[in-house]
């Protein structure tokens, strides 16, 4: 890798290989389209700036900025987008990453605040640890149709805020929520197959019709959750839910 001075002249489409850039300020760039591979962008600030379509693959992105940053259709591959010594994740507030695909990407204690991030899809990674308070995971189709769609799969949401998150008929399969904040949050038909919900707080959550066939329910009271009409268990975990409930299961 080279290094390079702050704020090199990046245009729409560029392609940016094997650099370290430190500190770099692209704060309202339009940088639509670029694409960053086995870079290290240690500080970089990208807030206002327009990324939709751009893609970063094998990339360290510590202390990133995208508060405010159009990242519609953006893909990360394999990236870094956290700081292990500090524990300081990114910022995402109020980014717009609708449809945006993000795979193996460790984003712990990242901050999406406020971000829109319908249709987007995150596949294992690592998200231990991030904030999703206000976020919208929906879009509005008219005055009476509203729709919610995004993707966590197989990913790491272990101590993730997702409380009063609209997640009705969102994908959690195989992702781990322990200890998740799921307070409030609508989780109405929701597929959460195979995922690990140990410890997680559901105060209030709706679970009409969501799928846990195969997940971690131990210690799961649905007395906690505002519906769970039409849940989907399998038949051995009626006991662990049962158990929860204080009553005495005996299997003969």
């Amino acid at each position: 890798m080279t290094l390079d001075r702050p704020n090199p002249g990046v245009r729409p489409g560029d392609r940016i290989e094997g650099r370290v850039l430190e500190d770099v300020a692209w704060d309202e760039a339009d940088l639509t389209g670029v694409v960053f591979h086995d870079c290290n962008l240690t500080g970089g600030s990208f807030a206002n700036a327009a990324l939709n379509g751009a893609r970063w693959s094998n990339c360290k992105l510590t202390r990133a900025n995208f508060a405010h940053a159009d990242l519609r259709e953006a893909v990360f591959d394999d990236c870094m987008i956290a700081d292990r010594e500090t524990q300081q994740g990114a910022n995402f507030a109020f980014s717009r990453l609708d449809e945006a695909r993000l795979t193996n990407c460790d984003l712990t204690h990242a901050r999406f605040e406020g971000a829109d991030l319908y249709a987007a899809a995150l596949r294992d990674c690592n998200l231990l640890g991030a904030r999703f308070g206000r976020a919208r995971f929906h879009r509005a189709f008219g005055r009476s149709v509203v729709r919610s769609t995004v993707a966590f799969l197989d990913c790491n949401l272990e101590l993730a805020d997702l409380s009063g998150a609209r997640l009705a008929g969102c994908d959690f399969s195989q992702s781990r929520l322990r200890e998740a904040d799921l307070s409030g949050a609508d989780l109405e038909g929701a597929n959460l197959t195979g995922a690990d919900l140990f410890g997680a707080i559901v105060d209030g959550a709706r679970m009409k019709g969501a799928d846990l066939r195969g997940a971690e329910v131990s210690g799961l009271d649905v007395r906690r959750l505002a519906s769970y009409q039409d849940l989907k268990i399998n038949a051995d975990q009626q006991y662990r839910l049962l158990d929860a409930l204080g009553l005495d299961v005996r299997v003969e």
